[in-house]
């Protein structure tokens, strides 16, 4: 970095989604430049469309700022906060510091694509120069395109072309020093941005993590250590510690993706755990394959991809909805994820496939509302993973799962929680029930049921559906819409 005097213009750097200080491309690029380095965050929700940030990503949100606010300290130049619409906020800051420059990381959500272009435009015609990086994502969406020049709507075919291009960037060193501005400047407190949820519903999720990029690197030396070698067949059990837990950090910038890629690569010079290693990377992909398809079709975080979908007949039972977003439908295993999710922000990948198929094919709730439960009550909410999971779950996007796989809870819980381990953690009411009970309680005897204290109906729901009814009743409603044409 070369050195300079404070009275140089300086370069704001305006983070967003990309709250750390390693391999940040835009933070280097500033520092880089020589000048006085102003980093800024600007807290403007409203501009996010139909997605405003949940309540738990809210939570996280608050956290990771205020580690973010410090590692930017500790290099010499304090974070700035400020409330407003981003363009108004960066054109009167830009006058007020009297900056030359305005360097951020790329996002790829329809909204701010739309909103990032315009405040580019609109900062290069006021002199600004105005700079975008990619911080997020090993390949841009754009990059990857099939033989037509057509985005790509199997991961199969996107994977091998994704893995057949050039190996991602190396991340980049954070910088030793940042020149802070010769004026100190305004900022608002993190905390009077409100971001704190009002109920009280976070213990747990401060119990369960750690936001910021010092949690982020944790959970990767943890998953490195020998989590991943056992992936292929860890990643399926939610009664253990079997995944790397790094969705939310990905979601917020704390780590690069290419961070993790590089780091996965520099172990995997060794046979042991290959296949765990390989398939961990594949999943990396996979999150890379979602934004290309959010951003090639940015109509899907509200519309199915497969427009006959627009027909399906969704039922509208906000009793149904309710019990299923409470962790009360009487399938403990669906049960169990549901109440790991409110309790810890989070919820293991199986499960998550689980209580998907639950909502949308032996409820025939619809898809997106389930998204939206997701979106406020994750800490990975990540519009293009959300959208690809749920379209994925209900059959009606990419890739997607075909209509007649329709999950059973019982036999996914038997197979994948088989001693019950999971379900006993978080329905507790059924802790004692011996297996195979545990996951079928209805079909318990009922001296069993009252020799531990369990009355069905009373502290444990009665099944709210017959699944092999329901499972009936969704294949007959997906052949109709597959027998109609689509106009």
């Amino acid at each position: 970095m070369s050195s300079t005097s404070p009275s140089k213009a300086p370069v704001i750097v305006w983070f967003r989604q990309d709250l750390r200080i390693e391999d940040n491309p835009a933070l280097a690029a500033a520092a880089d430049s020589g000048a006085p380095v102003i980093p800024l965050f600007i807290w403007s929700p409203e501009e996010e469309g139909d997605w405003e940030p949940g309540g738990a990503s809210r939570w996280w949100l608050h956290y990771s700022l205020s580690e973010l606010a410090s590692s930017l300290a500790k290099l010499g130049s304090p974070l700035i906060v400020k409330r407003g619409y981003s363009l108004s906020v960066l054109r009167d800051f830009a006058k007020e510091v009297g900056a030359h420059a305005a360097f951020w990381n790329r996002r790829y959500e329809p909204a701010t694509i739309v909103r990032d272009k315009n405040i580019k435009g609109a900062l290069v015609k006021d002199g600004i120069d105005a700079r975008s990086f990619n911080a997020s994502l090993l390949f841009e969406p754009w990059q990857i395109l099939n033989g037509k020049n057509e985005p790509y709507k199997v991961f199969t075919a996107y994977y091998k072309a994704a893995t057949a291009l050039v190996t991602p960037p190396a991340p980049i060193g954070k910088p030793k020093k940042l020149i802070a501005p010769a004026k100190k400047i305004q900022t608002v407190a993190i905390a009077d941005l409100m971001l704190l949820p009002k109920i009280n519903w976070t213990e747990g999720l401060k119990d369960s993590w750690t936001p910021g990029e010092k949690g982020a690197k944790e959970n990767l030396d943890e998953f490195l250590s020998g989590i991943i070698d056992d992936y292929v067949s860890g990643r399926d059990l939610p009664s253990v510690a079997g995944t790397s837990r790094l969705s939310p950090h990905l979601h917020f910038g704390e780590i690069s993706p290419r961070t993790v890629w590089h780091a996965v690569k520099e172990i995997d010079k060794s046979t042991k755990g290959r296949e765990g290693k390989t398939t961990y990377l594949k999943e990396i992909v996979w999150r890379e394959f979602a934004h290309h398809l959010l951003y090639h079709f940015p109509l899907t975080a509200k519309a199915p991809l497969r427009p006959e979908f627009e027909r399906f007949p969704w039922r509208n039972d906000k009793q149904l909805l309710k019990l299923w977003q409470k962790g009360q439908t009487g399938y403990p295993l669906v049960d169990a994820g549901m109440r790991e999710l409110w309790h810890t922000g989070w919820m293991h990948n199986r499960v998550r496939m689980v209580v998907a198929s639950f909502l949308v094919k032996d409820l025939l709730l619809s898809w997106q509302d389930g998204a939206e439960w997701f979106w406020d009550t994750l800490v990975d909410a990540d519009l293009a993973n959300n959208t690809l999971g749920w379209q994925w779950s209900a059959g009606c996007g990419a890739d997607a799962a075909p209509y007649f796989r329709v999950f059973n809870p019982i036999l996914q819980s038997e197979k994948f929680d088989p001693d019950g381990k999971y379900i006993r953690k978080w329905v507790p009411e059924l802790a004692k029930l011996p297996k195979p009970w545990i996951h079928k309680p209805w079909q318990a005897p009922p001296e069993l049921l009252r020799a531990h204290g369990i009355e069905l109906g009373k502290t444990y729901p009665e099944p709210i559906v017959d699944h092999n009814f329901a499972r009936q009743r969704a294949l007959e409603a997906f052949k109709q819409l597959k027998a109609v044409p689509a106009k």
